[in-house]
């Protein structure tokens, strides 16, 4: 079980309260897509992100993801969801949207809201064992404008906020992907 879980579920009900704050936040709905090394597949649903007083409120309304548990989900550099040539010379899935966003040039992969850290590190993303994905994360140091132009990306594996003992938190392959506008 992951045991940042009952944080991230708190965390989201704090952004629930932010959002009837009353005032009018910037909103952006993304289409996402199961991607693989042939391209851009079918839409598995959308994840609608807004600001909040507390940070970004991402809501996935997402189905079709394998496997169930954490997944690492962060904002890529380019808007872009193709698939690019791999470490090993071999296709890749979404590897067009490039690295993780990191517009001041960190280098390091220490997890949502750490000063020393790229700033598209989102908190994890929570698939049921039916495959979907509906529970809302928030990142406190995002907002609608950071995310023009580029991609929203989910792994296949969980993300530990660190590059250790794997780069960009060991979430692997890339699994789905949207652009947004």
């Amino acid at each position: 079980m992951d045991l940042n879980l009952p944080f991230r579920i708190a965390m989201a009900g704090v952004a629930l309260v932010g959002l009837t704050s009353g005032a009018l936040a910037a909103t952006k709905t993304v289409t996402m897509h199961a991607i693989s090394t042939t391209g851009v597949g079918n839409e598995i649903g959308t994840i609608t992100f807004q600001d909040t007083r507390y940070g970004l409120f991402a809501e996935p309304k997402l189905t079709g993801l394998q496997p169930p548990g954490s997944h690492g989900f962060h904002v890529h550099e380019n808007g872009n969801c193709s698939p690019g040539t791999g470490p090993n010379g071999q296709p890749a899935a979404g590897l067009a949207a490039g690295g993780h966003y990191d517009p001041n040039g960190t280098k390091k992969h220490r997890g949502p809201g750490v000063k020393d850290s790229h700033l598209g590190d989102m908190p994890v993303l929570i698939v049921d064992p039916n495959g979907t994905a509906t529970l809302p994360v928030l990142a406190a140091q995002l907002k609608v404008k950071d995310l023009a132009g580029r991609a929203i990306m989910i792994h296949v594996g969980g993300d530990n906020y660190d590059d250790t003992p794997a780069a960009l938190g060991g979430g692997g392959g890339r699994i789905a992907c949207g652009v947004i506008e």
